[in-house]
């Protein structure tokens, strides 16, 4: 920490950051600034980055939102950060990561490192040859109706990084952006598109669901994958 910047943060974190942000590709946010009009002049735009992050001005611009029709009827809600607030994102959660993989679950398969979907559906057909029932339980707009407050306390037990927990907090309030302009407010949830939201969303069901279910019903297997903007659950018995 120097006498300037109240927050220590690594320009190669930033510039390793930027890099996986561009390999992984996806489009522009609310300032229509795509990867390669960002690439042009990357090193201002991560200079400038990292300055506002070390010194606790960063602050993330509202979320593009974007709507698109699910297969099974109704519109899903994208939300689209910017390419800069992408990269933030990216630091943090490359930081934030590697602690809660040592806590979350065996059977959480969604948006996780070494974990899939397949490998979700292979423990559930491993399980339903031995069990006698299951039920299929989906929640509803889980990731638009996550709770700020019991969310951040769960953060707050496994980060007590300042400067990660100042942001985590910005992203969350930070408030969407329809194609119309119109500009609406965010109390709840994490947006879907977000590179912290996935993480933060499993965290929340680590403790209100995963957690839950092996204390009050210890014989039960389930396999969750949070898809589709709604964590699945196989529950056996």
């Amino acid at each position: 920490m120097s006498e300037t910047k109240p927050f220590s943060i690594s320009r190669r974190l930033v510039s390793m950051a930027y890099q996986k942000v561009r390999s992984n590709r996806g489009a522009g946010g609310v300032d229509e600034v795509s990867l390669e009009k960002f690439h042009e002049d990357y090193r201002n735009h991560l200079y400038r980055l990292w300055n506002r992050m070390s010194s606790g001005s960063y602050m993330p611009p509202p979320v593009k939102l974007v709507e698109i029709p699910k297969k099974g009827g109704g519109l899903r809600p994208l939300g689209i950060p910017t390419i800069a607030d992408r990269i933030a994102q990216t630091i943090v959660r490359g930081l934030l990561e590697p602690g809660l993989e040592l806590i979350f679950h065996e059977d959480s398969y969604g948006y996780r490192p070494r974990k899939s979907a397949a490998m979700a559906l292979g423990k559930a057909r491993e399980r339903c040859w031995k069990l006698n029932w299951a039920v299929d339980v989906d929640i509803k707009g889980y990731f638009e109706n996550i709770p700020h407050d019991l969310l951040m306390k769960a953060v707050r037990r496994h980060c007590r990084i300042g400067w990660m927990l100042l942001y985590i907090e910005r992203w969350l309030k930070a408030p969407l952006r329809k194609v119309d302009g119109t500009i609406v407010a965010r109390m709840k949830g994490v947006p879907q598109g977000s590179i912290i939201g996935p993480v933060l969303a499993n965290l929340y069901l680590h403790y209100c669901m995963d957690i839950w279910l092996d204390r009050e019903f210890p014989k039960c297997r389930f396999e969750r994958y949070a898809d589709d903007g709604a964590p699945r659950m196989l529950l056996s018995g």
